[in-house]
């Protein structure tokens, strides 16, 4: 599908079946792409997309393979990092934009970074919500508490036990890290469709195997950090900066990690002071 129509539904990404998007705000306004992170899904962005709405601007909001019920392949090998940022390029080009505006929470964010090297001329501006650049959280690992705060990634590597615990444990587990009552429940009920689960740790399963590594990123970027996240640390979001060639900006807020659903009014106003500052180059 070209644009200038609506992409709203199921869209087909590179080797991974039928993504589900939805595509609001005014028809005319400059594109967002808005990408949610693990275990969530599109509804994630619910309390923000007013505001870009409001402010004049069209978004473009997936439900990523795993989490839509029309793209969870089999196998961790179609999680590829690759694939992942494949399916946004996919995105793009089905609506007929040259380039977008993208915002990434989580997960969402590694394929904002991922996405921001590869294909530079694809991305106007990026605006990342709790994670770091994927190179700065690697050289974190030594000299600070990050290694403990990840070590979920390798329990994660084992095939069928993180199912078996995770599942019936997530709502209460989500409640503990700081995520808003309904939405913990409406996540974890999704992740209960069948193979949801298991394609959405898929994402990290798949990180052994994938061949794309961020690189700097040179689009204008803003890049916004809860200072109570237990998942990822200070050292990490400090040295994000030496990863960015292109106007920067980090924001300490005081929040954990679920900055969509606890922080929507501050993370809409970087996404807005980010989209206008990259028009001005700054």
């Amino acid at each position: 599908m070209t644009r200038q129509g609506r992409l709203d539904g199921p869209l087909a990404g590179p080797r991974g079946g039928l993504l589900d998007v939805r595509d609001t705000g005014p028809a005319g306004g400059e594109p967002v792409v808005l990408l949610h992170g693990f275990p969530q899904d599109r509804t994630s962005w619910d309390r923000v997309l007013p505001v870009l709405h409001a402010a004049g601007l069209r978004t473009l909001v997936p439900d990523q393979r795993g989490y839509a019920a029309g793209a969870r392949p089999r196998g961790r090998a179609a999680y590829r990092l690759e694939l992942l940022v494949g399916d946004v390029v996919a995105l793009l080009d089905a609506a007929g934009l040259p380039r977008a505006h993208v915002v990434g929470h989580d997960w969402g964010g590694i394929v904002g970074w991922a996405l921001a090297s590869a294909h530079l001329e694809r991305i106007a501006t990026l605006t990342v919500a709790s994670t770091p650049h994927p190179r700065a959280l690697a050289r974190s690992l030594i000299g600070s508490p990050q290694a403990l705060r990840s070590a979920y990634v390798g329990f994660f590597q084992l095939p069928r036990l993180p199912e078996a615990l995770l599942g019936p444990r997530l709502e209460a587990l989500l409640l503990r890290s700081g995520m808003p009552a309904a939405d913990a429940a409406r996540c974890a009920a999704r992740m209960r469709e069948p193979g949801a689960l298991t394609g959405a740790l898929n994402w990290y399963r798949a990180l052994p195997l994938s061949r794309l590594r961020s690189g700097p990123v040179g689009v204008p970027t803003t890049y916004a950090w809860g200072r109570e996240d237990g998942a990822l640390g200070r050292r990490a979001a400090e040295l994000t900066a030496g990863h960015v060639t292109g106007p920067y900006r980090f924001e300490e807020l005081a929040a954990g990690h679920w900055l969509p659903e606890t922080r929507p009014a501050e993370l809409s106003r970087l996404v807005l002071d980010r989209i206008a500052g990259g028009a001005r180059g700054r």
